[in-house]
Order: C-alpha cells, then structure tokens, then sequence
C-alpha cells in the first residue's frame, strides 16, 4: 500500500473509531438508558410519567445545548492555532484522551441513580472532544485529493465510519446489553463477563466499550497520519492568530455562497443532530422500546447510511455535494413529520389498536431514512466546506464550519425543551426540527454548488 493511500485510510480510520459514540452513546444505547434512568428519578420526586418523560428529553438538550456553544465558542480560535503553528495531531490526541476517560466514566450511571446531571455533563464533556478532534480530522481532508476526490473520499471515510457503528452496535446487543423484561441479551443469553442485568451493567458496559474501540481503531490514524513538515517552526502569538481570525470572519460576509452555506448549515445540520440526538429517546418515552429493540433499530438505521453515504459520495463525485444535500434534507424534512405526527395510539389523528405493531414498522423505516440521510448530508457537507475553503488555512475553514453547526446547536435542543416542557408531550416537542430543515433549505438557494474557494483572499 502506498503512502498516499495508508494515509487516506489512517484518515478514515477516526470514522470507524469515534462512531460509536454517536450510535452507541448519543443515539441508541446511553441516550435511551440515560432517559429511562432520569424519567424513574423524576417520578420518584412526585411527577407523573407523561412531564417525567417530557423534563428527562429537557435535561439531554440543555446538555446537547451547552457543548454545542462551548464547540461553537472554541472551534474557530483553536483551528486558526492550529493553522499558525502548522500541528494539528497534537490537538487530535488532547481531545482523544478526554474522549477515551469521560466514555470509560459512563460505567457509573447506576439504574437508580440520582446524579443524572452529573452523567449528562460526562457524557457531553465526551462529546465536545469528539467533535473538537473531529474538526481537525476534516482539516486534513483537502489534503487528501482534488475536489471530484475529496467528495468520494469523504463520502467513503463517513460510511466506513458507519459501518464502525453497525459492527459496535452488534457487538454490544448480541453480548452485553440486557432486554428489560428479561435480563438477556438479544441471542438470549446472559451479559458477557458475568455483569449483572439487575444492576444494568451489560448496558452501562457501553462506556468502557467506546472507550477501549476507539483506543484500539485510533491505532492506524496516529500511525500513518502526519501533519506537513515545518521548515522554521515559529512561537504562535495569540494577537496573530486572533487578527487573522478577524480578517477571515471578515471575508465570510464577503463571499455571498460562503456566507449562505454556512448560515444554511447552522439550521440543517442542526436539526440532524436533534433526529439523532433524539431517535432513540424517542423510542423509548413514546413508543416504551427496551434498550435491545432500539439497539435493532440502530443496527437498520446504521447499515442505511453507511450503504446511502457510499452511494452519497458516488454522487457528489459526479454531480457535487450541494444536489445531495438538498435530497437529503428533504427526505428528513418528511421523516420528521411522520415524527410528529406518529404515536403508540395514532397515525396522524388516525386511532390504533394499543397491539398496533404500524407505529413501530413506520419508525424503522424512518430509522432508516433518518441514518441514510443523515450520513449523506454529513459527508457532503463536508466536502461542500473543502470548496469553500482557504488551501492554506484549512483548520480555520473547518473550525468555521464548526461554528456553523455549532452556533445554533443550542437552538434545537433549547426548542424541544421548551416545547416538550409547555405542551408536556414529547411527539409536539420535536415540531421545531421541522422548521429548521426549512429554513437551511432556503438558504442553499444562494449556494454556489461549486464553491467559491478560488475567490478567498489571504
């Protein structure tokens, strides 16, 4: 293998490895948990259970709210000292090990615990140092191709990422996570390692498990990933770093397709990050899935967009990322409203039998769209962000688009609390997403599907 290639897979490696956090901690397996432990506490201190499943779905999104802000706060700032000083590896392993000690902590949410903050603010001190590794991750992207490549490239890297997430999430079902009724996992046997299904341990072996895979699978990307030699490293002055920083917001409301992508990310990606932030909450408070059948509808869900990310990037390649995109949104746009409109007892005001298995057929096959859509808008936008990116400041860039999908990120969260909070029913506190699809929808239109990359000035 050559080098070039050794360092493209090295590269896709931090998809594999990082993913499961996101299926397996956000998504399908510690997001329900967290939900049904922070519902059972609630209930304990007086609610009923309808406002007990509505203020746990508020508590996982003032936590969801507040990292997103602290990432949009800090993105930009550490990608531009990233461009200064040449040395983005360094930045990626501080966050891998903050990544790898707050996933293995997860251990500690016990079913009956009362320090459900505390694991909120533990899980998304992982998820800040994903995200953060994550922006210097895609800063190496346009290195690694021409625009036609790096589309396909990032398109593949993020369903190698996805297929990480279908291995891990069968792994975890088929041997460590227990059904709620009856203690075994989904082969029907008991947690590996003898952990104790009374006290949840097959579940909460969710942490230490992200933890030691992304350990393992960061191997290749430290191994065959290199930041570009320095000829004459020089000392970083922080004044320098914050002026080129200024000079660069500076030229975002310059370029017309720049400033438009950015402004349309901050709404759609948003409102994916809320579908997958919530699915699995979703499932549990709305229609009473255990943890075992959420974690089928991840493996379904994971599996359609690794295939609709590869097939995404295929598209970009020939046809550009912005057409993906706006597909992409749209099948989201329909799912969401499926969404809203669906629970145990009815289909769009339509009365079910309470033994209905019609709302849990829809929602796998939403699980589906929403996975398969969602990995394809990631991988696109990313590729989109590489033609609109200074070639010689791409840390900056991506940091920038960090803050795009960040700057807002407090929006959704904040919204679906509010909404779940006022209405006290989870499927009418999930409406704002909607809006927010519609919103970057419209804002593409000034999108350049080309980019402008060629017209940035240093």
């Amino acid at each position: 293998m050559t080098v070039e290639k050794k360092r493209i897979w090295g590269w896709m490696a931090f998809d594999w490895a990082s993913q499961p956090y996101y299926t397996l901690g956000l998504t399908f397996i510690f997001g329900p948990y967290f939900a049904s432990v922070a519902t059972d506490y609630l209930q304990g201190g007086g609610l009923d259970a309808d406002t007990a499943n509505a203020q746990a779905q508020s508590i996982w999104s003032t936590g969801q709210m507040v990292a997103g802000l602290f990432i949009a706060l800090t993105a930009p700032f550490l990608g531009a000292f990233a461009d200064h000083s040449g040395r983005k590896i360094p930045w990626i392993a501080a966050f891998s090990v903050v990544y790898i000690i707050a996933a293995f902590a997860l251990w500690g949410l016990m079913p009956d615990s009362s320090s459900v903050w505390l694991y909120m603010g533990i899980f998304f001190v992982g998820f800040i140092a994903a995200e953060s590794a994550l922006n210097f991750v895609n800063a190496i992207l346009p290195s690694l191709g021409n625009d036609e490549d790096v589309g396909r490239i990032s398109g593949s890297g993020a369903a190698f990422g996805y297929w990480g997430g279908v291995l891990s999430l069968i792994l975890i079902l088929l041997l460590l996570a227990e059904n709620g009724d009856t203690g075994k996992t989904l082969i029907g046997r008991d947690p590996l390692f003898g952990l104790n299904p009374d006290l949840k341990e097959g579940t909460r072996a969710v942490g230490p498990f992200i933890a030691i895979w992304f350990a393992i699978f960061m191997i290749p990307f430290f191994l065959w990933v290199r930041d570009a030699p320095q000829p004459k490293p020089e000392k970083v002055r922080l004044s320098a770093v914050a002026s080129d920083l200024g000079q660069t917001l500076k030229n975002v409301f310059k370029r017309k397709s720049l400033r438009s992508f950015l402004l349309a990310s901050m709404f759609y990606r948003d409102a994916v990050n809320a579908l997958y932030a919530y699915g699995g909450i979703y499932a549990k408070l709305v229609l009473g899935w255990e943890i075992t059948q959420i974690g089928v509808f991840g493996v379904i869900a994971a599996i359609a967009a690794a295939i609709t990310t590869w097939v995404g990037g295929l598209a970009d390649k020939k046809f550009g990322p912005k057409p993906v995109i706006i597909t992409a949104v749209w099948a989201m746009i329909a799912v969401s409203c499926i969404i809203v409109g669906m629970s145990r007892e009815a289909v769009f005001g339509v009365p079910l039998d309470p033994s209905s298995s019609l709302p849990d057929i829809i929602f796998f096959v939403c699980g589906a769209v929403i996975g398969g859509a969602g990995g394809a808008v990631y991988a696109a936008s990313r590729s989109l962000m590489v033609r609109h990116s200074h070639p010689d400041r791409p840390a900056e860039a991506f940091g920038l688009f960090a803050l795009s999908g960040k700057a807002t990120a407090f929006l959704a969260p904040a919204l679906i609390g509010l909404v779940s909070w006022l209405s006290g029913n989870v499927q009418i506190g999930f409406s704002p997403v909607i809006v927010l699809f519609i919103v970057g929808l419209l804002l593409l239109r000034w999108v350049n599907k080309d980019g402008d990359r060629a017209e940035w000035s240093a």
